[in-house]
């Protein structure tokens, strides 16, 4: 994939199908259902992420039937991306559900909804513990628990700082008392809806963003409101973008230098993206995936 050249340049290790052949270990399998427009950006972040561990990682790229994408060239999708339907009858490690650009639509008028929520359900009998991230944590909480979703007077754009509900839970192990992680939507999900159902567990929240981390199924299932794993420059390209196109858009919160456009962002989120990523795949994938894939269909709706 493209995403695995420009890592390399990063120093990224991508081990070559010979070597892990010859090694007696079971590589995790990871799928990741992409629905953001710039498909290789968000590989780019989300390959950075899942390779900062000694776990070895095969990655799959899933997409929504007919759905075509407008912003990543047709070939690009032919070759790396298959449909949910081919994939359907898979058991999986982990399953990543990605952010998109529709989350100011009512839920039932986007018009992948329903394969959407066909996939959330195959999900919890064919993977061992999903993300669902920003928009899909919204969509994910309103199908499985009825959680609404409100809309924001000004878009909740930069970096905020976060506190830990539940510190010692291992999703947090390395984790600062408090950490940043970006935010970039115009939509959100409230801390009183979260805590009126049982199933949820609110792990993380900012007094300027709000709800962060919601979990359930003891780690099945992670809800994460923000984007870890943006990029130093995403919320720049993002920023720019919309003042092209003449939208309203405020200047992303603690991101540039003294709150300078001209100056450089302050990175201050990586190492906690870093130790997200690290931890779910450790914790809440590799020590809790059966031993055979098959036997994700026994474990069922725990």
């Amino acid at each position: 994939m493209p995403a695995i050249d420009l890592l390399k340049k990063e120093h990224i290790f991508v081990m070559d199908s010979l070597r892990a052949s010859a090694q007696d270990i079971r590589p995790l399998r990871v799928v990741v259902l992409n629905l953001m427009p710039l498909k290789v950006t968000t590989e780019t972040d989300l390959i950075r992420l899942l390779s900062n561990t000694p776990l070895q990682i095969e990655l799959d790229f899933m997409k929504i039937s007919g759905h075509t994408s407008k912003n990543t060239p047709i070939e690009h999708m032919r070759e790396f991306y298959r449909d949910f339907d081919d994939l359907s009858d898979t058991c999986y490690d982990g399953l990543i559900v990605t952010g998109a650009p529709v989350e100011q639509m009512t839920f039932g008028d986007v018009k992948y909804w329903n394969e959407l929520t066909a996939i959330f359900d195959w999900a919890r009998t064919h993977v061992t513990s999903t993300l669902y991230i920003c928009w899909a944590a919204q969509a994910a909480l309103h199908h499985f628990y009825r959680v609404p979703k409100y809309g924001l007077p000004a878009k909740r754009f930069g970096i905020f700082s976060h506190t830990l509900n539940e510190p010692h839970l291992p999703i947090f192990r390395g984790f600062d008392e408090e950490f940043y992680a970006p935010h970039s939507r115009h939509t959100e999900v409230r801390h009183e809806d979260i805590i009126s159902v049982p199933e949820l567990r609110l792990l993380s929240e900012s007094d300027e963003a709000g709800v962060y981390m919601v979990m359930s199924r003891g780690g099945r299932e992670f809800y994460i409101t923000g984007h870890s794993e943006y990029a130093p420059g995403t919320l720049d390209d993002e920023y720019r973008r919309d003042l092209n196109k003449g939208l309203p858009i405020c200047l992303p919160c603690n991101y540039y230098r003294g709150d300078d456009p001209s100056q450089e962002p302050v990175v201050r989120w990586r190492g906690h993206a870093n130790l997200l990523f690290t931890n779910w795949l450790n914790y809440y994938v590799y020590q809790e995936t059966p031993y055979r894939r098959e036997d994700i269909y026994l474990l069922g709706d725990l």
